[in-house]
Parts: structure tokens; C-alpha cells; sequence
């Protein structure tokens, strides 16, 4: 078995890792720290858990370990990152691996004063993780360059490109010396971002840990047709039975992470909301006691998600589809990290039908149903035999038999259309 002693890191760096409990490298860092550290260009597909942040810390801890001194408003390595939450993930990254080396590390983004950033970057520093647009706010007041950038690292590339963020990167690149390290991550491939790919990267080494669109081996993934107006119970009844554990649930839009916290709160369970409407503070303090436990349950939107890595996280809630179907991938790969087992639930309401056929086209699977979809209103008796899509139990899953569903009609009452489902005993019981 390979482990951080073959990889060639240098001694200060394999201390902090042993300090860490870390000493085998995860696929991704096992294939993607040699090519680094001889200097190569490289293209990461790999999808959130998969421990691609240490793959290019640590061959940039490596090479930034001579300790030159950067000059003053300037950085030797970039990393640019979708979010704040990921971007302030990426930097403790850097610290934990790099304790023993005495680099000087910063961030910069949004939602926070301009003057210690200004500060920070007044000294120069080793290491800058950033967002796209406050990186730019500095290089516009000239309190940033970039002309001293030995390596540079584009994470969670489809991100930026579903954020509007390609034009900012192009801005950033072009200031960017032309001789340096590039790096690339990201979980998808599509095209707009392979042509970013090959405007940006000198022959690059392409390190694949997984196919493009794949969902994360143990996460037991099912979905729930339920009518819209039913979700709110159906969510409630979850978090009091089966998802009592620490839990994210998803949902498209700010407006409705608050909505749906207000609710849950009526319910008797405890939530915070992470999303771009609150404050940075507001974000920081939720995703602390989501990671403490003390508010085991997330509301999150997408783009709010992206910094999200905390262990534990049992079950992941689609309460709303994704409109993209990629996004699924993501959200998933919130739970069943570092080995561990999870589960993902999506609801799925009659409107959503052609946005869940668009996930399983991307997965290349059909997911286990409970609930089957009710009948069209027009019909005059509902149709009552199980489901046309297996249930787990069929699959081989762990629920048990499955008995046929008991549903009314899309405007009928909700109590009757979700009193068939397998884990609502259960959650009764609970």
C-alpha cells in the first residue's frame, strides 16, 4: 500500500500529516502529488470527499518550503475558490499541513471587511485562497498582484462555471505570469470548462478518481414522490424518525432555506440556514453548529453548500430537485465521506418528474421509489399496485418488504398520501 512516505513530501510536511493520524493518501492524492511535485501541469476530476484539497496543498506546501519571501501585495501560490466557506476550508488546509514550515496564509472574499484583507496582502504572502470577485475588487485598488504567482489552482471548476464566474477567472488568468504550475479541479468535465482547460494548461496530466457524474459507492440513495404541498410533513416526519442524525437538507432558493428553518422550528426541530443572503458571520455560526451538533440540521442552498465538509452527516435531503442535474452529485457527496455510509432522500413532486429523469440520464441508474406518483386527476379510480421502480428491499436494500402504497389524489389529503411509505411507521413510532 502506498503511503505519504513514497510520495516524496518532505520531512515537515509528512510530521504534520502523522500528527494528523493521516499516512496513506487517497486515490486522488496518490496519483495526482507525483506529477506536482515534478512540476506538471494537471487536471483533477474528482468530486467533493475524495481528499482533493490535500492533493494540491500539499505539493504546494513542498515547493513553497525554500521560504523566499514573497514581495509586498503579492503571493506565490493562488488558489481561487467558488464560495467563502470553501475558500476559509481550503486556507485551514493549508495551516494544518504547513504548521511546521512558518508560511503566512490569507484569504480573500466577500461579506467581510476590506482592511485586514488590505493588510494581509500588504506584507505579501505565501499562500492566498480566494473568491473570484473580491480578488478582482483588489486588483482593480491595486491592493493585490499576481505577477509573482508560481502555482495556481482553479477548484470546483464547474462551480465557477454555473456561478457566472468564467469571465472573472479569465480576468484573474490573464494577469497571471505566463510561466507557473496550473492546476485544475473539478467534478465535471463539461465543455465550457475543457476549453478553459486548454487555454489555461500546458500539457497537462489528467487524474481521474471517478467517472464524470458518478454518486458517491455507500451513499443508499432513494427518492419520494409526494405532491408539493406535502413535503413540508414529509420532511418534519424524516427529521423525527429515520434523519435524526446530523442532517442537510436542500432546497433551491434563499427564500425558501429560510421558509423551510421557520417551519421546522414550528415543528419542534432545530435549524439554521446557510445561504448567499446571510452575513458572513450569520454563515460561519451555523456551519459551526452543524459541525458541533448542536443544530443538527442544515438548510442549505447550492452555491451556500459549497464549503461544506463535515463529517457526519448521516443523511443529505433533497427537498427540492436541482435544476441542474450535476448539482445532485454534489449534494449527495455531502454524506458517506471518508469511508463512512450515508443516505440521500429526494423528494420529488409531480413538476419535478423531468427534472429527476435528468439526474438518473446523468447517473446512469434509476433510483428506488417510494410513493409512486398518484394518477393523473382525470382518472376515475386510483391505480393502487406497487411501484413500477423497484424499492430498496427489492434492490437488495435493507427496508423490508414493501407494501403497495396508500395515496389520494394530487389535491387530496396529505396524511393519506404519505401513510403508505416504509419509513413512516417507523417515524411514528420515533
Amino acid at each position: 500500500m502506498t503511503t505519504f512516505n513514497d510520495l516524496g513530501l518532505a520531512a515537515p510536511i509528512l510530521e504534520a500529516l502523522a500528527e494528523e493520524g493521516y499516512d496513506a493518501p487517497t486515490p486522488i492524492q496518490a496519483q495526482a502529488i507525483p506529477p506536482l511535485l515534478q512540476g506538471r501541469d494537471l487536471i483533477g476530476i474528482a468530486q467533493t470527499g475524495t481528499g482533493k484539497t490535500a492533493a494540491f496543498a500539499l505539493p504546494i506546501l513542498d515547493r513553497l518550503r525554500d521560504r523566499r519571501p514573497p514581495p509586498r501585495r503579492a503571493c506565490r501560490a493562488l488558489v481561487l475558490s467558488p464560495t467563502r466557506e470553501l475558500a476559509s476550508q481550503i486556507a485551514g488546509s493549508f495551516r494544518t499541513y504547513g504548521r511546521h514550515l512558518g508560511l503566512r496564509v490569507a484569504t480573500v472574499f466577500g461579506g467581510v471587511g476590506h482592511q485586514p484583507q488590505v493588510a494581509a496582502l500588504a506584507r505579501g504572502v505565501d499562500i492566498l485562497v480566494a473568491t473570484p470577485g473580491r480578488l478582482i475588487d483588489h486588483l482593480t485598488g491595486r491592493t493585490a498582484f499576481l505577477e509573482a504567482v508560481e502555482m495556481f489552482v482553479l477548484d470546483e471548476a464547474d462551480q465557477m462555471l454555473d456561478m457566472g464566474f468564467i469571465q472573472p477567472i479569465r480576468r484573474i488568468v490573464s494577469a497571471l505570469p505566463e510561466k507557473r504550475q496550473t492546476l485544475l479541479f473539478s467534478a465535471t468535465m463539461p465543455q465550457a470548462i475543457a476549453t478553459l482547460a486548454d487555454e489555461m494548461l500546458k500539457d497537462p496530466v489528467r487524474v481521474a478518481v471517478a467517472p464524470v457524474a458518478s454518486t458517491a459507492e455507500k451513499v443508499e440513495q432513494r427518492v419520494v414522490h409526494v405532491a408539493q404541498g406535502d413535503k413540508r410533513m414529509l420532511l418534519a416526519k424524516l427529521l423525527k424518525g429515520e434523519a435524526g442524525g446530523r442532517t442537510l437538507v436542500f432546497v433551491r432558493t434563499k427564500h425558501g432555506a429560510d421558509r423551510v428553518v421557520r417551519q421546522l422550528e414550528a415543528d419542534g426541530i432545530a435549524a439554521n440556514a446557510i445561504h448567499g443572503n446571510r452575513s458572513q458571520g450569520q454563515r460561519e455560526a451555523a456551519l459551526r453548529q452543524f459541525r458541533d451538533g448542536a443544530v443538527p440540521v442544515l438548510v442549505a442552498t447550492d452555491i451556500a453548500a459549497r464549503g461544506i465538509d463535515v463529517e457526519g452527516v448521516t443523511h443529505v435531503i433533497n427537498m427540492d430537485l436541482p435544476n441542474v442535474p450535476e448539482q445532485y452529485v454534489h449534494r449527495i457527496g455531502r454524506t458517506a465521506r471518508a469511508g463512512a455510509g450515508g443516505v440521500a432522500i429526494s423528494f420529488c413532486s409531480v413538476e419535478e418528474r423531468p427534472l429527476l429523469r435528468d439526474i438518473e440520464r446523468l447517473i446512469r441508474r434509476t433510483l428506488p421509489a417510494e410513493g409512486p406518483p398518484a394518477p393523473p386527476a382525470a382518472s376515475p379510480k386510483p391505480h393502487r399496485s406497487a411501484p413500477r421502480s423497484a424499492t430498496p428491499a427489492a434492490r437488495g436494500g435493507t427496508h423490508g418488504p414493501q407494501r403497495p402504497a396508500r395515496y389520494g389524489s394530487p389535491a387530496g389529503d396529505g396524511r393519506h398520501a404519505l401513510a403508505g411509505l416504509p419509513f413512516m411507521a417507523a417515524a411514528r413510532r420515533a
